[in-house]
């Protein structure tokens, strides 16, 4: 877990320098980026481009968070179902669907421990900014709900993944008046472990069993981060030349 907090610093410090060198220039063609993609990309893009094999850290370059090499996650599968009511817990989807959700877009990862499992969505709200937002505003308070519904994935780690605990969970809005969604993510312990069920002495601990539970809520806002990251990717990904 304190891996992965760390890293989180590096996908933030990193990305701004990647930002700095986006734009191409020649004397014959000149490449525009093209905002308004950013509403097609839950309905154009391939659905393993939107879940890319590996998410992670950048390379401090011009890496994208894509690239194997600093993965810290691996796709173990994608949904083929798209309904909000499949893919988001019961407390969620009701704000979800009073904000008018479209859709829902699912894929379970795993981490590099191979001890942790997690279920990223991108969900489709009406255009702007409001609705995005009070979504993710509706979501404070709610974090022990779990916000995805965990996807299970046949003849992998994840194939029992909707009996696990449910340790963590994010949600937060998209930035940028062109991407209407919401990105959130569940995560979990492949052995079933709870949060804060800590063996021996610790579990006496209540400062052991706190920070256990917040390790995984960071967990989860780490994911959540990285996915968001992508998504502006992919929407700089359609240009105009």
């Amino acid at each position: 877990m304190i891996g992965s907090l760390l890293g989180l610093f590096g996908v933030l410090a990193l990305v701004g320098g990647g930002a700095l060198a986006a734009h191409a220039y020649s004397n014959s063609r000149q490449t525009l980026a093209n905002p308004e993609y950013g509403e097609a990309i839950w309905s154009d893009e391939p659905a393993d481009s939107i879940f890319p094999d590996t998410i992670g850290g950048r390379d401090g370059r011009l890496g994208d968070l894509t690239n194997p090499k600093y993965a810290y996650w691996r796709r173990l599968g994608i949904s083929p179902e798209t309904s909000c009511g499949k893919g988001l817990t019961a407390k969620t989807l009701a704000s979800a669907e009073r904000l008018g959700c479209k859709a829902v877009l699912r894929a379970t990862y795993i981490d590099p421990t191979g001890d942790v499992v997690a279920t990223i969505a991108l969900v489709v709200l009406p255009g702007g900014i409001s609705k995005k937002v009070e979504l993710a505003q509706a979501f404070e308070g709610m974090e022990n709900e779990g916000a995805v519904a965990p996807l299970a994935v046949p003849g992998t780690p994840a194939a029992e993944w909707k009996k696990f605990g449910r340790n963590g969970s994010a949600l937060e809005a998209t930035a940028g008046e062109h991407l209407p969604y919401a990105v959130a993510a569940t995560v979990g312990a492949v052995n079933g472990r709870l949060a804060g069920n800590l063996p021996g002495d610790w579990a006496e601990d209540e400062a052991e069993v706190m920070t256990d539970r917040e390790s995984w809520y960071a967990e989860a806002e780490i994911l959540v981060r990285m996915f968001e990251l992508h998504v502006d990717d992919l929407q700089l990904g359609g240009a105009e030349s």
